[in-house]
């Protein structure tokens, strides 16, 4: 199986390394990233299948763009606020999931269940 890498843009410090925490487990690399430029510039960089991204350093057209530009990585989106309008936006966008920025159980459940339907579909 080929390992899983994750990047990790959230606006809380605390969250972000509670995130890391969470998914070292399940992943071989997580790297946190401290602004959207370098989020992006760590995708292709540590071939990232997933990334965690707080809606608040993130716009919907980012998130469209990202999916555009990045069509193979699963994206889950992080908010402190989140709710039904929130993420249908954000899944419309090309979000895989929207998730409470603290539910750490949801985000890697999200990832992990979206980086295994995606190797259903490739095998």
């Amino acid at each position: 199986m080929q390992p899983l890498n994750v990047v990790v843009l959230q606006r809380d410090a605390e969250v972000a390394r509670n995130l890391q925490g969470s998914l070292q487990n399940h992943f071989n690399f997580i790297c946190l990233a401290g602004s959207l430029g370098e989020a992006i510039a760590a995708i292709p960089k540590y071939r990232a299948q997933v990334v965690v991204l707080d809606l608040e350093l993130v716009s919907r057209s980012e998130v469209a763009w990202l999916r555009h530009e990045f069509p193979g990585v699963c994206l889950v989106c992080t908010h402190r606020l989140a709710n039904e309008e929130m993420w249908t936006e954000m899944v419309g966008a090309g979000a895989s999931d929207l998730c409470f920025s603290a539910d750490c159980r949801a985000i890697l459940s999200a990832a992990l269940r979206t980086t295994q339907a995606s190797k259903s579909v490739a095998a």
